[in-house]
């Protein structure tokens, strides 16, 4: 007999009571384009102009019809979900999609393999499964080379051949406490000591200050945020944050993570300590626009900074286009319009046309490990709904020759620029707008010295943006919310079919919130 249970709040209660006291407790029944639809406490349907667009995973709306009108048929027609380990061509031909967007975005005809995944989180882990996979098996390579050579150096010097100083036997000698005039056996002894130590170094992975890049296990440890990262740091690889606007921070956090492997060279008569690079920086991850750091958005200048520090060390790119991707920025890959090609690329959020949830990581072919293939593997990933919605919204995207990247772009334009509007008209209170496309952040001063002890305290706790946000929605039924780690700003990321009119009622809104704060009437800012 199944106990009886109290009536309470068992799905996450601690975040449903932090939404009553910010006024953001809705449960909206219905959504098209840019509206949530809600009923009031006397049945009535309430239209919310919705600017979060699922943090960013409505590129063409919600529900749009076209995508719906697929998914209905689909399900119609029973495509198979769970038809794993067996022939996927749909699959094959998403991926041949993307790779002709990378070929004419990046003009380059180096084709990219897909592994395929159902969150954004889930496909930056398998980015950065697949960069250790590959640092290994090169470590093992490596190994196995320098091995031979130690074999040949030693039957080299039992033919005659002799050992020959320079700066690399030095340092040997000194990292294996070798005697004077050491013999080749016990300089290949400490090679076999000091190599054996080094190559147990564990990998590490660099980011940009502020990523974000998820919250499982070995993705959060790329997201900067110390909150969301800390009790966890234990459990996977460890991330150093890089100040990549610095101009000579990516070079020097590479460089101070490279470390050498000793080997002996047999040149004729002479056989020298010669030093090969260790492969232990995994990669180097960064999204274009930083989503969650309060939308930021790469310069081409820090990107090639990036690029050119990475490529001196054989160090990967892993691109996260998770949240920017998809045409968000008025291209498919915000990091097009950087110029950086990366050696992965993470897809997700607006990849499933607002209906599906599909994933793909996209992998360099001249990194790819086809081995990978048969140590990563997910139930649902690949399966041929969500495959073929996510195919479904290429084509969207691709139509009448990118016709939503320009309707991004211009209507991105069009938002930002009511933005800046107001921004000259409140400086005082909006500190920057900035984004790109239809990925914008809206950043309001620090208000902790506020008069107001209700705005005062709150700003202090890092909740202000959602403050805002609880009166935009409860006073103006305008959705929006602050990015994760940068409280203050508030993200704007609708779908390509926002509408002049709802940009005009946002500006409105906007306008009597900036009102209330600059009487800092805190009581008015409460549900």
């Amino acid at each position: 007999m199944i106990p009886e249970i109290e009536e309470s709040d068992l799905a996450e209660p601690y975040i449903g009571g932090l939404l009553v006291s910010l006024g953001l407790s809705v449960h909206f029944s219905r959504a098209e384009k840019d509206s949530l639809f809600y009923r009031d406490d006397a049945g009535r349907e309430v239209s919310v102009l919705d600017l979060v667009g699922g943090y960013g995973s409505t590129i063409v709306g919600h529900n749009n019809p076209d995508i719906v009108g697929y998914a209905k048929e689909l399900l119609d027609q029973g495509v198979p979900v769970h038809a794993q380990f067996s022939k996927h061509p749909y699959a094959n031909t998403l991926a041949q999609k993307v790779n002709a967007v990378l070929r004419r975005e990046f003009a380059t005809s180096e084709p990219y393999s897909a592994i395929f995944a159902n969150s954004g989180a889930e496909a930056v882990e398998i980015a950065m499964k697949h960069a250790e996979f590959d640092r290994v098996a090169k470590l093992a390579e490596l190994a196995e080379a320098i091995e031979e050579n130690l074999e040949a150096a030693r039957t080299a010097v039992a033919g005659g051949a002799g050992l020959v100083g320079g700066e690399p036997f030095e340092r040997l000698g000194a990292a294996a406490a070798l005697p004077l005039g050491a013999s080749a056996d016990e300089v290949i002894a400490g090679i076999r000591r000091v190599n054996g130590a080094r190559m147990a170094t564990a990998p590490v992975f660099l980011a940009p200050e502020g990523s974000f890049h998820g919250k499982l296990v070995g993705s959060v440890q790329l997201t900067h945020n110390p909150g969301f990262r800390t009790p966890f740091t234990s459990l996977a690889a460890q991330c150093r944050f890089v100040a990549v606007h610095e101009p000579d921070a990516p070079a020097k956090a590479v460089e101070s993570e490279r470390k050498s492997l000793f080997d002996l060279a047999v040149d004729g008569r002479e056989v020298r300590v010669v030093e090969r690079e260790l492969p232990v920086i995994a990669a180097f991850v960064l999204e274009p626009v930083q989503g969650e750091a309060g939308i930021r958005p790469f310069d081409r200048e820090t990107a090639q900074r990036i690029r050119q520090a990475c490529e001196a060390a054989d160090v990967p790119i892993i691109v996260d286009e998770v949240q920017s991707g998809m045409g968000r920025t008025g291209a498919f890959f915000a990091s097009s319009h950087l110029g950086l090609q990366g050696d992965y690329y993470t897809l997700a959020k607006s990849l499933g046309g607002g209906i599906a949830k599909a994933a793909i990581t996209l992998v360099r072919g001249s990194r790819y490990r086809k081995e990978f293939e048969l140590v990563h593997s997910s139930t649902f990933a690949k399966d041929a709904f969500s495959t073929l919605i996510a195919d479904r919204t290429v084509d969207l995207l691709e139509a009448e020759d990118g016709k939503v990247y320009r309707m991004a772009a211009e209507r991105g334009e069009r938002l930002t620029q009511m933005l800046l509007k107001l921004r000259a008209e409140f400086g005082e209170l909006v500190k920057e707008v900035r984004g790109k496309g239809l990925m914008i952040g809206l950043e309001f001063h620090d208000q902790s010295d506020s008069p107001s002890a209700v705005i005062a305290e709150q700003s202090r706790a890092g909740l202000l943006g959602y403050l805002l946000s609880g009166y935009l929605l409860r006073v103006h039924a305008v959705r929006v919310l602050p990015t994760a780690s940068a409280t203050n700003t508030l993200r704007l990321e609708p779908s390509v079919h926002i509408t002049d009119a709802e940009i005009d009622r946002l500006e409105s809104s906007l306008r009597a919130l900036l009102d209330v704060l600059r009487e800092q009437n805190g009581a008015a800012l409460l549900p």
